[in-house]
């Protein structure tokens, strides 16, 4: 708990030192967005097993011919879920999340890939397993969407970073959707941070064995601690991010870092997981930067 209060207390900090500096720098702030487009595609989508590299994620949406065979349904999952994340920085703060919404959002995604069932919750006997969790049935989805929604309303009181954890973990775990959870439920999380004010964050492929425990110690124990460390993690990542291109700093990766401050690699590493540094990361090396 105390943990938490600190990372929020630290995000509460970057947040308002961000508003300071961001403003009247609308264009710099549209050029960090479109930048992390590609980013946030490349993570989503490794995070669900796809094949895709940074760079070919970047060449499929720059439309540049690639040097191997990409099936058709990840060349669409690469373009539909760009496609979102633009949407979602662009639309929410002017529209509620409603399952309405909740249900247009999975259609671009799944559009070209399974039309089906593009758009639509489970229905008839389409059940779904992830690992020992079993979903509840098609018939209980829309009702514990509902209370979903009005327990993340009701909770207002508490801190960003429960606040996300919860409804994530809790979508999850309903599971609604034949295919496309997970990459749909991590938009989720972005368009509630953008209509609460926050900026987006990106949960990194790196961390996805810490991201799939986090769902483990949900469904056996009903706490979200870890997903609560990964949230603000990528919270304060996104900031320190924003705010080393607001202010102009230099970056560089940690290697190059360490080799200037004469300090162990591996130690700043540890300083950048614990965030007792200004450090986020990139995937290109898949190391962090400073």
């Amino acid at each position: 708990m105390a943990k938490v209060l600190n990372i929020f207390t630290k995000i509460k900090s970057l947040r308002e030192k961000y508003y300071m500096i961001s403003t009247g720098k609308d264009s710099l702030l549209k050029l960090i967005a479109e930048a992390e487009v590609a980013e946030q595609v490349y993570n989503s989508n490794a995070i669900e097993n796809s094949t895709l590299t940074l760079e070919e994620t970047e060449k499929i949406l720059l439309q540049i011919d690639l040097d191997r065979y990409i099936s058709g349904r990840e060349i669409f999952e690469a373009k539909n879920l760009a496609q979102i994340v633009s949407y979602t920085d662009k639309r929410a703060k002017e529209q509620e999340l409603s399952l309405d919404m909740i249900l247009f959002l999975h259609k671009m995604l799944i559009s070209n890939i399974h039309d089906d069932i593009a758009g639509r919750f489970r229905k008839d006997n389409e059940y779904v397993r992830v690992g020992n969790h079993i979903a509840p049935g098609p018939e209980e989805i829309k009702q514990k969407l509902e209370n979903m929604q009005s327990e993340y309303n009701a909770s207002s009181y508490e801190n960003i970073i429960k606040r996300m954890a919860k409804i994530h973990l809790t979508f999850e775990n309903i599971h609604p959707f034949v295919d496309g959870n997970g990459r749909i439920g991590r938009v989720i999380l972005n368009y509630l941070l953008i209509r609460e004010g926050f900026v987006p964050i990106n949960i990194k492929f790196i961390d996805r064995k810490k991201y799939y425990e986090a769902f483990n110690e949900f469904d056996d124990e009903n706490k979200t601690n870890v997903m609560e460390e990964i949230v603000g993690k990528a919270l304060t990542n996104s900031y320190h991010k924003r705010l080393a291109y607001l202010e102009g700093k230099e970056i560089v990766t940690l290697a190059q870092y360490a080799k200037n401050t004469k300090t162990s690699h591996s130690n700043l590493i540890n300083k950048a997981n614990r965030q007792t540094i200004d450090a986020f990361c990139t995937p290109p090396e898949h190391d962090s930067k400073i």
